[in-house]
């Protein structure tokens, strides 16, 4: 929110400097992310008098002007704005006057005739982009002053950070009614007496959704001049908040919304045929907004109508039917209390905001309204002429303000210092807030416009930002230091991330909210959790896998000429599930498990003169899960499977102790064409719960006796994977004794003869033997082998390749 420091001093004005505010400001929450001054930097630009004006002799669009600076001698000034004219006072940058950027004005010579100085465009000065002609001054403006003077330039413009829940400080009054309370001055509001009322006219108004509507008042002013001129204090006040000056019946309603915080609606009373019905919308209508944009209305979204014709957005945007111009001779003011809950999100689903939604989504002042309309109504009467009718006003259904305790002993404890009773009482009384005391519990009823005050916590918050928190003394902790022991085999989320970066996989954290195609093409989600407010459209539903947000990186980065990406996400996902209730961190029919995922892209290895570059593929992220598993590693399993994301082929799921834990896989072919990638990144997903523990290594002996190592290659049926071989071997070791020696395998060699008539495939194996005790013979290993061979040919119907 932006706005003029003249306008806030308007209401109230402490006894501080414009830094000083600016800080108050900010440690009161109420962040002030930018201060500047109304224009840029620049001297000796003064006011000046065009008293003749000639033509140039030897240019056409030039012209001779002599000019009052108000140093008693007129000045030759050759100008070429086409709105040069004697009589008129425009800014004059005398000679050595320096423009924004830097510019240094002399004595010239233009097409042979000399020009001592410059008459100025508002876009040389900085105060606009009009360069159309001379900036025009009012005629009161006295002659040879100072530009920056007349024209408050030096006024800064305040840019404020608000959070979402301080509504009430979306407005010049809201913001003074703080600064009041921080600093004890005087605030100065603004009087709002009734107009004269000289019209029996009314328009009749229904409201049909008391939950969308809680109140609603309008007036009818008729024989208004829409061609009026806005005032130049108006005009000034709303271009120095950021907005654009449109015509004076807009820019009265936009001033008051600044000012006040009330947004208001002007319907061309003439365009309305019939009276007005508030409503929710009907599946199919649709409605032209004031930007152009024609939308289709959806049931859940609230319009002002006239008949069966849909005038308005309620809350966000009037509709082009009913809107003002400059042919506008009747109108119908109005201004309502729209709940927040039917605001949020409408504007977002149809991609655009507005001043009005920003304001009504995050809670208006509800009773103020007829004082508002009262004011406007004065601003537009002594503006645009025209007479007034009654104001009507229909109170429907308004929020209860239900007391919020704070118990003093718990305020004290909270903040750690010992605010005293008559302070607290203070602070409530300088912030408006109406309250009783009762043996140190003060009940507070919140006022109308704030809609942030609930719980005990947010009126310990109003005495700790208003007592100051520079006030609460910086202690150290005098709790005992002690170091927590934590159990050897758990692994929690820091040392996943540790071991993850340690990989050569840098962190990500992606928003949990991701477009609806992601989970149908790489979740095979149907239904995943929609949100009834997004944050953005294509934002609309939550992440039941990480895998999505993994790949968005890569496409961005890969789009930013990145040739190696390697990346990790841990998070939460969420999907649907029954058997889930209600808990402390948990949801009714919503799992929310923890996932750990990783994407690799590019070559396995950064480029180097020593290794010729590859892609990675899946057995590099392979090692990596081994290497993130360590002891456990050998318990890993690859079982082939799909899954939607991932190639049907080249993919696999993870098994940890005969347990499901993830997956992992190269990227489908259609998806990675689909992110116009030109190679496919291997990606996996696991289980946080599953590999939070580990085992504790066990310390075994180390033999003194030699190694010796032996190979075995087999033929099996083409259907027969290693895993099922590995597994058999295994189960031999386990069950007999005397094959304890052996003490490690190893695959070293896959091969296929493509002249042979069967399909089968050779697999060798490489054993490492060894005993604690006793240097092996060969008898020993040959009969060791030999009981390898038999338990393969049993379970498998291998047979011994020569």
């Amino acid at each position: 929110m932006q706005f003029p420091e003249s306008w806030l001093r308007a209401f109230v004005n402490p006894d501080l400097d414009t830094d000083a505010l600016s800080h108050r400001l900010t440690m009161a929450g109420l962040e002030v992310e930018e201060t500047t001054t109304a224009a840029p930097p620049f001297s000796g630009i003064v006011v000046a008098h065009i008293k003749e004006v000639a033509p140039h002799p030897n240019a056409d669009k030039l012209r001779v002007c002599q000019v009052d600076d108000g140093s008693g001698a007129l000045l030759q000034i050759v100008c070429g704005a086409p709105n040069a004219a004697a009589g008129i006072k425009v800014p004059l940058a005398r000679v050595g006057a320096e423009l924004p950027g830097g510019m240094k004005i002399g004595v010239a010579k233009m097409r042979g005739v000399e020009s001592s100085g410059m008459l100025c465009s508002a876009r040389e000065l900085g105060l606009s982009q009009d360069h159309a002609g001379l900036l025009m001054l009012d005629d009161a403006a006295p002659v040879g002053a100072s530009l920056r003077d007349v024209l408050d330039l030096d006024d800064t413009l305040f840019t404020l950070k608000l959070t979402p829940n301080r509504a009430d400080c979306l407005s010049i009054l809201g913001v003074a009614r703080e600064v009041a309370a921080l600093t004890g001055a005087a605030l100065t509001l603004p009087r709002f007496e009734p107009v004269d009322v000289t019209l029996p006219d009314r328009l009749p108004v229904k409201v049909d959704a008391p939950d969308l509507c809680g109140r609603f008042a309008g007036r009818i002013i008729r024989g208004v001049n829409a061609r009026a001129s806005t005032p130049a204090w108006m005009k000034d006040r709303l271009e120095r908040a950021g907005q654009r000056s449109i015509s004076a019946l807009v820019d009265i309603s936009n001033y008051v919304m600044l000012e006040l915080g009330r947004p208001t609606h002007v319907f061309d009373l003439q365009r309305i045929q019939g009276g007005l019905t508030v409503r929710w919308a009907r599946q199919g209508e649709t409605l032209e907004l004031l930007n152009g944009q024609t939308i289709a209305l959806d049931a859940d979204v609230g319009i002002i109508a006239a008949g069966d014709a849909v005038e308005s957005l309620a809350g966000i945007m009037g509709g082009e039917a009913t809107a003002v111009t400059l042919d506008t001779t009747d109108i119908f003011l109005e201004g309502a209390f729209w709940w927040p809950e039917a605001i949020m999100g409408r504007p977002r689903r149809y991609k655009f905001s507005s001043e009005a939604s920003h304001r009504f989504e995050r809670g208006v002042d509800f009773e103020s309204i007829t004082e508002h309309l009262e004011l406007m109504t004065r601003l537009l009467i002594d503006i645009c002429g025209g007479q007034a009718g009654p104001l009507d006003d229909q109170i429907v259904k308004l929020p209860a303000r239900e007391p919020v305790s704070m118990r003093l002993a718990r305020c004290h404890r909270v903040l750690g210092v010992p605010v005293p009773r008559e302070e607290v009482e203070g602070i409530f009384t300088r912030l408006g807030l109406q309250y009783e005391v009762r043996d140190d519990v003060f009940v507070v009823t919140p006022p109308s416009y704030r809609f942030d005050l609930f719980i005990e916590e947010d009126l310990i918050e109003e005495v700790a930002r208003v007592y100051g928190f520079e006030r609460i003394p910086d202690l150290p902790p005098v709790a005992r230091a002690t170091m927590l022991a934590s159990p050897e085999v758990l692994r929690g989320p820091h040392a996943l991330r540790a071991r993850m970066a340690s990989l050569d996989y840098q962190e990500v954290i992606n928003f949990a909210f991701v477009e609806e195609d992601w989970e149908r093409d790489y979740a095979g989600n149907p239904d995943p959790i929609k949100l009834l407010n997004p944050i953005a459209s294509q934002l609309a539903v939550m992440r039941s896998s990480l895998i999505g947000g993994l790949l968005a990186n890569i496409v961005h980065n890969a789009n930013h000429k990145q040739s190696r990406v390697r990346v990790f996400e841990l998070g939460r996902v969420f999907w649907r599930d029954a058997d889930v209730a209600d808990g402390d961190l948990t949801v009714a029919g919503v799992n929310q498990p923890q996932r750990l995922a990783g994407a690799a892209w590019g070559p396995a290895v950064q480029e180097q003169w020593a290794v010729p570059a590859r892609q990675v593929d899946f057995y590099d992220v392979k090692n990596d899960l081994e290497c993130l598993l360590g002891v456990r590693a050998e318990k890993l399993v690859c079982v082939a499977d799909t899954h939607p994301a991932l190639h049907p082929g080249r993919s696999a799921r993870l098994e940890l102790d005969g347990r499901p834990i993830g997956w992992i896989g190269e990227l489908h072919p259609r998806w990675a064409q689909q992110c116009d990638l030109a190679h496919a990144p291997v990606v996996f997903e696991l289980d946080v719960a599953a590999i939070s523990l580990t085992d504790l290594p066990a310390p075994a002996e180390i033999s003194r006796q030699p190694v010796v190592i032996r190979d075995l290659a087999v033929w099996a049926a083409a259907d027969v994977s290693y895993q099922d071989l590995l597994n058999t071997l295994t189960h031999a070791i386990e069950s007999n004794a005397t094959l304890g020696i052996v003490k490690d395998i190893k695959l070293f060699d896959v091969w296929r003869d493509k002249s042979a008539q069967t399909p089968e495939k050779s697999m060798a194996f490489r054993f490492w033997l060894q005993d604690r005790e006793t240097t092996l013979d060969d008898a020993t290993v040959e009969q060791c082998m030999s009981r390898l061979l038999e338990a393969l040919v049993s379970a498998h119907g291998v047979r011994q390749r020569a």
